[in-house]
């Protein structure tokens, strides 16, 4: 059938894209709801400029908005797209073997839908615009936090299209699915798209694709996630807790396809995740840092929570990488300098030419060049960063206030603690004086770290971890305890941070489709 229609040029992520609709096949409607249905194809065409800024032409197969569940609480989330290379610069590809990037494009634990995307990387994709691949960090773009509803980074022109264009330009099958997010409200009144609705999802598209393996081309058992921020804590969690049995009800509920949700390889961008534990470690990285308004925040809560990140750390018994030793609150500067921030600085430095290095160096006189490395302190690194982006608590608001505390909200009710400590010190007038008896069971199912924790055998054993030196959205111990934990258990990861990079920077987009090809052992055929 011919489709006949032509899109225009647009530029996603910083690279170029004209889309041409060409010849595609009719779709057949299934007697199976969950069966993929292989003709169901439009065939565009799209240009990619790669990493060292070769335009490659790529023409690929695209299936628009397909419902990955049998009972879709709502349709225009619970779908997927699905687009395969067929042919690049002039040359068939096969990608019946190809690994699959599973890229959500959640951010701020937001609704996200491809309901009106035109093709691969977002267009038309809901979620909002966000902060553009590698922008430095003071960019205008909002900061995709789940406590700042407008941004997000994986969708148009954000940082996580630039990998689903580069996945599909290196022969990858690359799925975007939607998920329910925690503003979603139905006629009632009642939010169905609070905690843990959009891991639900995820976990469900995952299993659809499993369960059409054959159908699907790619490599089912090749599925590599990635997402940022919100969805970044979401890929984490994939990964983490892959096949995890306390999903079950709430799977069956939705009639995910039987299948694994197991994925094999994790992506995941400066994750916000860790939510119980969030605003204690968010004081202790940012605690002494003023306000963009120059204001301290609350030093007594402030001091209050560092406690509690001192005292959660030691029950980690986490290991540094590099045997580094246990990290505690005492000595995690120590690790986050010398195994994160100033090999950072040093990349960062060696890629300038000695005119800009200088340059730098003369306008960051805390940093010491010498024998091609820097050196610097903790205090003067926080110094260098400067304003730090939340008040305190900076994820559990005493006001109920963030968007963390709207995902964690039930039925009618928008807002909702998740801390002891927010609900001991609630501003609302609330009179309760325990946390509701799900919330529990909401934060194990929202965390990585739960699962790592359990040493979960069906959770990913391949990380790729990065977060921005600058992004104050939240902690840098976040993503560092979840390297170490994975570590731990003798996973493979690769985690390094941007340096001066702010909120959802994807600077070495190229390295991780490389990455990709590296863990997953495929050859382009």
């Amino acid at each position: 059938m011919a489709i006949g229609a032509t899109a225009g040029v647009a530029a996603v992520g910083g690279i170029a894209l004209s889309a041409q609709a060409a010849d595609g096949a009719d779709s057949s409607s299934s007697s199976d709801a969950l069966a993929f249905d292989p003709d169901g194809y439009t065939e565009l065409t799209t240009t990619v400029t790669d990493t060292d800024g070769d335009d490659k032409e790529v023409v690929y197969h695209f299936w628009k908005a397909i419902t990955y569940v049998a009972n879709p609480v709502d349709e225009d989330y619970q779908s997927l797209n699905v687009s395969v290379p067929v042919k690049i610069d002039g040359e068939a590809v096969d990608a019946s073997d190809a690994p699959i990037l599973f890229a959500n494009s959640v951010g701020g634990y937001m609704p996200s839908s491809v309901a009106d995307a035109t093709g691969i990387g977002g267009g038309g994709m809901s979620g909002g615009g966000g902060m553009p691949s590698g922008a430095p960090s003071g960019s205008a773009a909002p900061s995709p936090s789940a406590s700042n509803a407008n941004g997000n980074t994986n969708g148009t022109g954000g940082a996580l299209s630039t990998n689903q264009l580069l996945a599909l330009a290196a022969g990858y099958v690359v799925v975007e699915p939607g998920a329910r997010g925690r503003t979603l409200k139905n006629a009632d009144g009642e939010y169905y798209g609070t905690a843990p609705a959009a891991i639900v999802d995820l976990k469900a598209a995952v299993r659809y694709v499993r369960f059409n393996k054959g159908r699907i081309p790619g490599n089912t058992d090749r599925i590599v996630s990635a997402g940022t921020s919100a969805g970044g804590a979401l890929s984490s969690l994939l990964g983490a807790s892959g096949d995890s049995k306390i999903y079950a009800k709430y799977l069956k509920e939705l009639g995910a396809a039987d299948a694994s949700d197991a994925i094999f390889a994790t992506g995941a961008w400066c994750p916000i995740t860790d939510l119980e534990h969030a605003d204690g470690a968010y004081e202790w990285n940012w605690g002494t840092n003023d306000l963009s308004t120059g204001e301290q925040v609350d030093q007594t809560v402030s001091k209050e929570l560092r406690s509690q990140f001192a005292e959660y750390q030691a029950t980690l018994k986490l290991r540094g990488l590099n045997g580094f030793g246990t990290l505690t609150a005492r000595n995690y500067d120590e690790y986050l300098v010398k195994q994160y921030l100033e090999p950072s600085a040093t990349t960062y430095l060696k890629s300038l030419s000695d005119s800009d290095r200088e340059t730098y160096l003369a306008a960051n006189t805390f940093i010491t060049w010498s024998g091609g490395k820097a050196t610097f302190t903790w205090a003067d690194f926080l110094t260098h960063v400067g304003a730090r982006k939340k008040t305190t608590p900076a994820f559990d608001a005493f006001d109920l206030s963030t968007g963390e505390n709207n995902e964690f909200g039930k039925g009618t009710t928008e807002t909702r603690h998740f801390t002891a400590y927010g609900l001991k010190n609630d501003t609302t007038g609330l009179t309760a004086k325990r946390l509701d008896s799900d919330i529990p069971e909401m934060l194990n199912l929202m965390n990585p770290m739960y699962h790592l924790g359990q040493k979960n055998p069906g959770r990913s054993k391949h990380w790729w971890i990065r977060l921005g030196t600058e992004d104050s959205d939240t902690s840098l111990t976040v993503s560092a305890n979840i390297a170490a934990a994975a570590a731990g258990l003798g996973d493979d990861v690769n985690h390094l941070y941007y340096w001066d990079q702010g909120h959802g920077a994807n600077t070495d987009p190229g390295d991780f489709i490389q990455w990709i090809a590296k863990v997953t052992g495929y050859k382009k055929k």
